[in-house]
């Protein structure tokens, strides 16, 4: 197997060499230095002014000229929170972190419980499930959906779009394909730009409004048209879509790989049946053993020293999240998956981040997997994977899974 091979087939024993250097390495198989141990990760995500989250995203003129041009008069493309530094990611971070406050996300935990049910249920009598496509994807993209104050069709028009961006944005199609992900994109951005003015005309308690009156809080740009401005469908519409695209592509692998390494250890789904109040720990135990986020990327904004090595100005990171959470210093035997680890530990994983950029939605994530662990194992307690089911992966060390793209079970 080849170095490329080997980091986008088997990156854990690519993280685990990683970890073995005594601080960053540059790996040209994925073109970044790789940050692989946990203290050294954490300090990346601390000093988030030396490593800059700027410019980090794709961006449309990345792109073959045929998708650019599907792209060219659509709203949207302006930086958001993930990709944004200093005032301006503070100005974009404050409306989600007042939006998914323990108590707003509180509100929407019945509607998690009610929907997760709803699902299982729509396949119990069948005997076997897709579980990605029925019920990981469906309940994912509905709660942040619900959040943001989408309608039905408009959450359906989103996943699709979402599935054609990373199509356009990271598989390695050719510039036909790309342009015709790139049109379909287009549609959603346009359907969320629509979506952002009608909620300019008439606001609701929801994650659209609060943007909306954070990023243009008057409107109108200062000229007292009532009108919002096209830099300001710009900015909001970006950052409304970027919340949906990630509650959505992280959640859905996050409960689909919860899911197939419970039952990959069947010892710990049969724990976790008999003892339900293990689910908590259980989420936390998923999340670290095998995050959907794999890694973030940074770039150095000058040089910089980090574990005694020297890395240039400009210098791309990939700064590996899933390698600190199995980093024999913080967590013991971290190879071993054990939902019965004691919760200090295991509440020192990276899966969401940490510092200025650390995930807002944690703890909607943690709501969803509570309420899918709590309805399977009442449910559906002798699940188990399809014969020969080992989870269909896709090829990315960002997200590994790119996500989790199917998983049959059977019981």
């Amino acid at each position: 197997m080849t170095e490329s091979e080997i980091w986008f087939q088997d990156p854990y024993a690519a993280f685990a060499r990683g970890r073995q250097s005594t601080g960053p390495a540059f790996v040209p198989a994925v073109g970044a230095w790789v940050v692989a141990r946990h203290d050294d990760v954490l300090e990346v995500l601390r000093r988030a002014d030396e490593f800059s989250s700027a410019n980090t995203l794709p961006r449309d003129e990345m792109l073959p000229p045929a998708a650019r041009a599907e792209l060219a008069d659509s709203i949207g493309g302006r930086p958001v929170v993930v990709n944004s530094d200093g005032a301006a990611h503070r100005r974009y971070r404050a409306p989600l972190l007042a939006g998914l406050t323990p108590a707003r996300v509180e509100q929407v935990v019945p509607f998690i419980g009610q929907r997760a049910a709803e699902l299982v249920e729509g396949f119990v009598e069948d005997g076997h499930v897709e579980f990605v496509s029925r019920y990981t994807s469906v309940l994912a993209s509905e709660t942040i959906g619900r959040l943001i104050g989408l309608e039905p069709e408009e959450v359906a028009q989103a996943v699709h779009g979402t599935t054609q961006a990373l199509i356009m944005y990271f598989f390695p199609v050719g510039d036909q394909h790309k342009a015709q992900a790139a049109r379909k994109f287009a549609e959603l951005r346009a359907m969320i730009d629509a979506h952002v003015r009608r909620r300019h005309a008439e606001p609701s308690d929801d994650l659209s409004s609060a943007l909306l009156g954070a990023l243009a809080p008057d409107g109108d740009g200062g000229s007292g048209s009532g009108e919002l401005t096209l830099d300001q469908r710009h900015e909001v519409a970006s950052n409304v879509l970027n919340l949906f695209i990630a509650g959505f592509i992280t959640a859905t692998p996050l409960l689909g790989t919860m899911v197939l390494n419970l039952l990959r250890h069947r010892d710990q789904w049969e724990l976790l049946c008999a003892k339900p109040e293990l689910i908590p720990a259980a989420v936390e135990e998923a999340t670290r053993y095998d995050t959907s986020m794999q890694s973030v990327r940074r770039i150095t904004t000058a040089p910089v020293t980090l574990a005694g090595v020297e890395i240039p100005a400009g210098a791309t990171l990939l700064v590996a999240l899933a390698s600190a959470n199995r980093d024999a210093e913080v967590h013991d035997q971290p190879d071993t998956f054990d939902i019965t680890r004691p919760t200090g530990a295991t509440a020192r994983h990276l899966s969401f981040g940490h510092g200025p950029h650390a995930c807002v939605g944690a703890q909607l994530f943690r709501e969803e997997a509570r309420a899918t662990l709590r309805v399977l194992t009442e449910r559906l307690p002798n699940l188990r994977l399809a014969p020969q089911e080992a989870g269909t992966m896709g090829r990315s060390v960002v997200p590994r899974d790119g996500s989790l793209q199917e998983l049959n079970l059977v019981w």
